[in-house]
């Protein structure tokens, strides 16, 4: 096979066909009620591609910023097709009490998640969240208790899964064997993505309802860079970039390869270089997912060039026939044998000519999100498992979360499935859940 036939081939069961712009599949189905919790940045770009896709109707959308619920409100009624405006909801408890939305979107800070996406399983919705599923281990277990409890799809947004061009390195290269054996793959992100500034704290907006948007994390003094956005840059929110950025990749390696639960995972690092900025999450971090026969190896840094300019995020797959570097904007696979082969992201704006104006949308990504909630709604339809379950969820976002734990104990971790803990370590375990902020009840009951 020569490179032209070799990407044809990748390229073909890759089209999307659409009836009445929809993809056909959907096209013909009875619009289904969706609701968005958090229509902020990622919240519009996830539900403006699931518009795109099929014949849906959005009904609520819940915010705590006024001026950013009443802006999404106006766009959702000029982008669905009955022009309709949603309801609006400050109070997510208020709009899921209705029970009337077959979909519910969650794209609040990560702190906020487990709540809101139990409550939506609970309501009787179908549920599309956004990742790290959660902010520790235990509320991760308990969300996919829930969603198998009461029989709910859920789809979580690590759309690398349904990224065109890497479901084509991951089918034409390593499922076909092409690397042979693969003893290491190298995750990474050097992208300087760490907030440096140190504002001063100031009175809330009177738009946000700050009370609400702490919800069950610490309270903070409120800062600029808490909203809307900048929240990553503090562990009471998230945990830090291996949570952001590393779940993606490893998320990604893990579909790629079949790998389930790393036996053993291992960090280091901290705030090394920019000890200045307000913010508290590490700007170095090293950490290795140990799956035996197979070392994934994560590295971030917000300061410095990275190693390739052409791959500041991505995975390095090193086999013994063989490299492929994975990106969300291309990939490149380099056989030690033959030529080498390159793709780069398809970006589809001319099918979709929303995606050319759509403000602070990423285009590159647009297209994976599209195949994304394709997936999800065929899921809904057959109800069998969506490619991003719940479930691989939980297990990537655990593995980074155990990656943090690992780092503030300055030791290894090994992780015991069948038990949901850490093996032999009962201060290690102690840090399974984070205590909420009063009057919030953890979904596992108090925090004692």
């Amino acid at each position: 096979m020569n490179r032209r036939e070799f990407l044809q081939a990748g390229a073909a069961g890759l089209a999307l066909t659409t009836v009445g712009g929809y993809a056909a599949e959907f096209a013909d189905q009875k619009p289904k009620r969706v609701g968005l919790i958090g229509p902020g940045w990622y919240g519009k770009a996830d539900l403006f591609r699931l518009i795109q896709v099929a014949p849906v109707e959005v009904v609520s959308l819940c915010d705590v910023d006024k001026q950013m619920l009443a802006n999404a409100a106006e766009m959702v009624s000029t982008r669905q097709k009955s022009k309709k405006k949603p309801r609006t909801y400050g109070d997510y408890r208020e709009m899921l009490k209705e029970k009337d939305l077959d979909i519910v979107l969650i794209a609040t800070p990560d702190h906020w998640h487990a709540l809101t996406m139990i409550a939506a399983v609970e309501s009787g919705a179908d549920v599309y969240c956004q990742k790290p599923i959660s902010v520790d281990i235990v509320e991760g277990q308990a969300m996919l208790a829930a969603a198998r409890k009461h029989n709910r799809i859920v789809q979580v947004g690590t759309q690398r899964r349904s990224t065109p061009h890497l479901m084509e390195a991951r089918d034409r290269v390593l499922k076909q064997g092409k690397l042979g054996k693969i003893g290491l793959v190298e995750i990474y992100c050097y992208y300087h993505m760490r907030a440096t500034g140190n504002p001063p704290d100031t009175t809330p907006p009177d738009y946000l309802d700050y009370e609400m948007w702490t919800g069950p994390a610490p309270m903070r003094p409120y800062n600029k860079l808490c909203h809307p956005r900048s929240w990553r840059a503090f562990m009471e929110y998230g945990n830090g970039i291996i949570g952001d950025m590393c779940i993606h990749m490893l998320d990604m390696v893990r579909w790629m390869l079949d790998l389930g639960w790393p036996k053993r995972v291992s960090s280091s690092g901290g705030i090394l270089v920019d000890k200045n900025s307000k913010a508290n999450i590490s700007d170095t971090q090293e950490a290795t997912f140990d799956f035996g026969d197979l070392q994934v190896v994560w590295q971030h840094r917000t300061w410095g060039d990275p190693p390739d300019p052409e791959y500041q995020w991505g995975a390095t797959f090193y086999g013994e026939k063989g490299t492929l570097k994975a990106s969300v904007m291309s990939y490149d696979y380099k056989p030690i044998k033959g030529g080498a082969v390159h793709k780069d992201v398809t970006f589809e704006l001319e099918q979709y000519p929303e995606d050319k104006t759509e403000k602070d949308l990423e285009k590159h990504v647009a297209p994976a999100i599209r195949v994304h909630m394709k997936d999800f709604l065929s899921a809904i339809a057959s109800r069998g498992k969506p490619v991003a379950d719940i479930e691989q969820g939980y297990i990537s976002t655990t593995s980074c979360i155990l990656a943090n734990l690992s780092m503030k104990l300055g030791r290894s971790l090994t992780w015991d499935p069948q038990a949901g803990r850490i093996a032999n370590d009962d201060e290690a375990n102690r840090l399974l859940w984070r205590a909420y902020r009063s009057p919030w009840v953890h979904p596992e009951g108090s925090n004692a």
